[in-house]
C-alpha cells in the first residue's frame, strides 16, 4: 500500500488553550453556524481517521458529550499546543496521530489522506500542512500535523527541557511539508472578529 490507512491514524482536536485572544472563553465551545467550533472539527475529522480524541482543559463534560474521549494536558499551566500533542500521543492506540486545532472549522477534507501519502512517500516521521501567503512564500501550519506515535519519548524530553515551539521539535525529526493551495481552508478564529468573519 502506498499510503497510511485511515484506521492507522488517531485524530486529535486541540481544544486545550486559554482562549486569551477570545477574551478567555473556551474557544472550542463557541457557536459557529449552530454548532460549537470543536464539533465542526470533529465532524470534519471523523471520516478521515480511525478514531478521534479531544484535548481540553476546561468544560470536559461538554466536550465528552460530543462523543469522543477527552484528555487534558498532562503538563500544568497551559504550555501550548505541544502539551496537547503530548496528551494525544499518550492516549493514541494507532501508529499515527493527526492533530487539528478546534478553531479552524473548514480545514481540508483530504487533510489526513494527503499528509499520510506524503509521510509514507518520504518515509517521514512528521508530515505538516503548509500554505502560501499572497507573495507565494511558504507558511507552515504546524498545528495540522501527522506524527508517528513513536515520537512520544522525544516530545516528553523536549517539553521537559522547557521548550514550547512546535517547529523546533518537528525539525529534529524526518519531516515533510504538504502544500495546500486553498489557504482560506486554514482560516481560524482566534478573536471574536475572526469568528464573525468565518461565519460571513
Amino acid at each position: 500500500m502506498s499510503t497510511i490507512a485511515p484506521e492507522d491514524i488517531t485524530g486529535l482536536i486541540l481544544a486545550g488553550g486559554r482562549g486569551s485572544r477570545m477574551g478567555g472563553v473556551d474557544k472550542g465551545l463557541q457557536n459557529h453556524r449552530g454548532l460549537p467550533l470543536a464539533m465542526h472539527a470533529l465532524l470534519r475529522l471523523q471520516p478521515q481517521v480511525g478514531a478521534v480524541l479531544i484535548n481540553a482543559n476546561r468544560n470536559l463534560s461538554a466536550y465528552e458529550s460530543m462523543g469522543a474521549e477527552v484528555w487534558p494536558d498532562a503538563v500544568p499551566d497551559y504550555p501550548g499546543p505541544l502539551a496537547g500533542f503530548l496528551a494525544g500521543l499518550e492516549h493514541c492506540d494507532t501508529p499515527w496521530l493527526l492533530t487539528v486545532p478546534c478553531d479552524t472549522p473548514h480545514f481540508p477534507t483530504d487533510l489526513a489522506a494527503r499528509l499520510a501519502q506524503a509521510a509514507h512517500a518520504a518515509d517521514a516521521e512528521v508530515a505538516m500542512a503548509a500554505t502560501r501567503d499572497p507573495d507565494g512564500a511558504l507558511q507552515r501550519q504546524p498545528v495540522f500535523c501527522l506524527l508517528r506515535a513513536s515520537l512520544l519519548e522525544s516530545l516528553v524530553q523536549f517539553i521537559q527541557s522547557g521548550q514550547r515551539k512546535i517547529d523546533r521539535w518537528t525539525d529534529q525529526h524526518r519531516h515533510v511539508e504538504v502544500v495546500f493551495e486553498d489557504a482560506a481552508a486554514f482560516d481560524n478564529a482566534n478573536t471574536p472578529e475572526e469568528l464573525r468573519r468565518l461565519q460571513g
